[in-house]
């Protein structure tokens, strides 16, 4: 990583084993992606369960050239968030994930796959960095630039794409939008 990494504890009580956990598993990022140039991690503490007990979030946020790569591990997702050591395992791998699929995409590398859904951009926020498509059924998912292979400024409205659907916070989303042959 080229930028300093930055820690920090919200509503948990800082500790200079769990910062030196985060900063090892931070290091590990660049075996996969060399080119990471900042990388902010938040944990945090937000909810108070009595019965529950106390459950951690990890926030990671990755500067990459050309963007920002965020996990953000909700406690909610996960029961075994309970100990803070296997919410900061599970952000970390799911970084990686991210890290590796960033880098896959940068090469080129990107599978297709038979079978693979296809849509229509419906709506292009060039401005603001993000659009929806359209597919058959109807249905508008949301993508980012960062989702678009082959770069965001050739997509335009009504172009045919290749899309890998995921579930985010606020509905739908494309993680992956590749535009279809013959579509430029």
């Amino acid at each position: 990583m080229k930028l300093e990494l930055q820690v920090t504890f919200r509503d948990v009580e800082p500790s200079r084993g769990i910062e030196q956990a985060i900063r090892d598993k931070a290091a590990k990022l660049d075996r996969f992606y060399d080119r990471i140039t900042g990388c902010r991690v938040v944990v945090a503490a937000p909810h108070r369960h009595h019965h529950k007990g106390r459950l951690y979030n990890v926030r990671i946020d990755l500067t990459v050239p050309g963007g920002e790569l965020v996990v953000n591990r909700d406690s909610s997702q996960a029961a075994a968030h309970h100990d803070i050591h296997v919410a900061i395992r599970d952000a970390f791998d799911a970084a990686r994930r991210r890290v590796q699929d960033y880098a896959r995409r940068r090469r080129g590398e990107v599978k297709t796959h038979a079978g693979e859904p296809t849509a229509r951009v419906s709506k292009l926020f060039s401005a603001k960095g993000y659009g929806f498509i359209e597919t058959s059924d109807g249905r508008e998912i949301y993508f980012h630039e960062n989702s678009v292979v082959e770069g965001f400024e050739r997509l335009s409205l009504g172009a045919r794409v290749h899309f890998t659907e995921e579930e985010g916070q606020q509905g739908p989303q494309a993680s992956t939008v590749r535009l279809a042959h013959g579509s430029v």
